[in-house]
């Protein structure tokens, strides 16, 4: 998997800050720019996030190129609908087949050979089916969830936010739970004040899921709060 930063919204903090400034001050749009110094920056985007004044977080957006991933996990991430996205086609893409292997597979030698085999019996038939004149927008129905895809994203902060809450939580599907993890830590490198408290709800308060809590916040929170450390 390959998790990238291709865009982003230039001087985040300051925008968001921009954004609260504009809300509770007097001063004309030309005056924004003067009222905030490198040092209210920091008061003004902790001020709006304590209060939940979240609007101030959809002036900024970030776009990422994802590689890598299965079609069973660009299936989840699109049910995330204030996003935009962009993806590679298999109508009229015809390229190279790969496809991701669970580590609950892998660790099986026995099924991971038979998985392999099932993989190839699908490009075996998907390739028949092309030569057989089957148009790619049908011969593509014999491939499977585990078929690669790339993949364009773009997210404003706040929709940013609330997908890390979903999608770092430890109940989530480890494709996209792998995924939203490197994501985070882009964005915690990029805009650390915008999202030093991102991630599961456990990182903030009681877990949201009720009985079907994963028991785990303890390590959830290390493994959230270690992200972006020690990092170049």
């Amino acid at each position: 998997m390959k998790v990238v930063l291709l865009q982003c919204t230039p001087e985040p903090e300051r925008m968001v800050a921009l954004a609260a400034r504009l809300c509770y001050s007097p001063s004309g749009i030309g005056d924004l720019r003067k009222d905030v110094s490198r040092k209210s920056v920091h008061g003004l985007v902790r001020k709006v996030l304590s209060m939940g004044h979240a609007s101030t977080l959809e002036h900024v957006a970030f776009t990422f190129g994802i590689e890598g991933i299965s079609r069973a996990a660009s299936h989840q991430l699109v049910r995330h609908r204030l996003a935009s996205y962009s993806q590679q086609s298999q109508r009229y893409v015809s390229a190279d087949f790969g496809y991701v292997t669970p580590a609950s597979v892998s660790d099986q030698p026995e099924l991971l050979a038979e998985y392999k085999r099932h993989m190839a019996a699908s490009v075996a038939l998907y390739e028949k089916l092309g030569k057989a004149g089957v148009p790619a927008e049908d011969a593509r129905f014999v491939l499977p969830n585990a078929t690669e895809t790339k993949i364009l994203i773009t997210m404003n902060a706040r929709e940013l936010c609330h997908f890390f809450s979903l999608r770092t939580c430890l109940r989530a599907q480890w494709e996209i739970r792998e995924m939203a993890l490197r994501m985070l830590a882009i964005a915690r490198k990029k805009a650390p004040l915008l999202f030093e408290n991102a991630g599961p709800g456990c990182v903030r308060e009681k877990c949201p899921e009720g009985a079907l809590s994963c028991g785990q916040a303890a390590k959830a929170r290390s493994e959230i709060a270690a992200i972006g450390k020690n990092k170049k």
